[in-house]
């Protein structure tokens, strides 16, 4: 499959983990390594070849739009909540802007850096129309920087996944990176609710899939996570060997 051409940031939660650095800041807006986090995420889309990502907004909305307001590429629809929707529900509003094809969905505090080819696009490599609805990018759980905790998913051989249930550990966790399918919203309304009642209905259905990362990888969640990707990425530039004002889609 080519790479798809939309692609949503979600960056209107409380980001409560990191508190209290988020009650000033958004999540999105957290610097690491001298570059906030959703520009590092819509760097990486622009690279691919992204043309259009929809950006919800709630808390300190206001914030995130003035910064965005600054970026030539890619193109940005805000998606405003007044009230929060979570994962699921924000999807579902941004949902006219980024179907009919598959379109990838990036947590506002999702940090990597790729291996031996570009992530996103080994995700659109990945895609098989005819199987999925939903392929999450994982990671092994002992190799994400800051991460200590049980992990989410088995995977089985043939690529499907299985959540980690009533065992005390699984081997990988999600990332915050995944291709879906705009299928998967078929019959769903614009509420509150979380992503992972979707990814329960691919699961049923064997639908829902897994790819590991080829690169690093960074759980940034917590204040603790930021200390530790400071640390890890400390004297690289751009977080990907590129100086930021070179980075395609940078801010001016």
């Amino acid at each position: 499959m080519t790479a798809p051409l939309r692609a949503m940031v979600l960056a209107a939660g409380l980001g409560t983990r990191m508190r209290p650095l988020t009650e000033r800041i958004p999540k999105p807006l957290v610097p690491i390594a001298g570059r906030t986090l959703i520009d590092r995420a819509l760097d990486r889309l622009a690279a691919a070849g992204i043309a259009t990502v929809v950006v919800n907004t709630h808390h300190l909305a206001p914030l995130i739009e003035h910064h965005l307001a600054a970026r030539r590429t890619p193109h940005i629809i805000l998606s405003h909540e007044p009230v929060l929707l979570e994962t699921g529900g924000g999807i579902a509003k941004a949902l006219p802007h980024l179907a009919p094809g598959p379109f990838y969905v990036i947590n506002g505090d999702a940090l990597w850096l790729d291996g031996a080819s570009d992530t996103l696009l080994r995700l659109a490599a990945g895609w098989d129309d005819a199987r999925m609805d939903a392929l999450l990018l994982l990671s092994a759980r002992a190799d994400a920087v800051g991460y200590d905790g049980p992990g989410d998913f088995f995977l089985d051989g043939d690529g499907r996944l299985r959540r980690r249930g009533a065992a005390p550990y699984a081997p990988f966790l999600y990332i915050g990176l995944q291709l879906l399918s705009a299928r998967l919203f078929d019959g769903v309304t614009v509420e509150r609710f979380s992503l992972n009642r979707l990814w329960d209905q691919a699961l049923a259905g064997g639908r829902l899939y897994g790819l590991i990362h080829g690169g690093s990888t960074f759980d940034v969640g917590t204040l603790r996570g930021i200390a530790l990707a400071e640390a890890a990425l400390a004297g690289a530039t751009g977080a990907q060997g590129t100086p930021a004002s070179e980075t395609p889609g940078a801010a001016e």
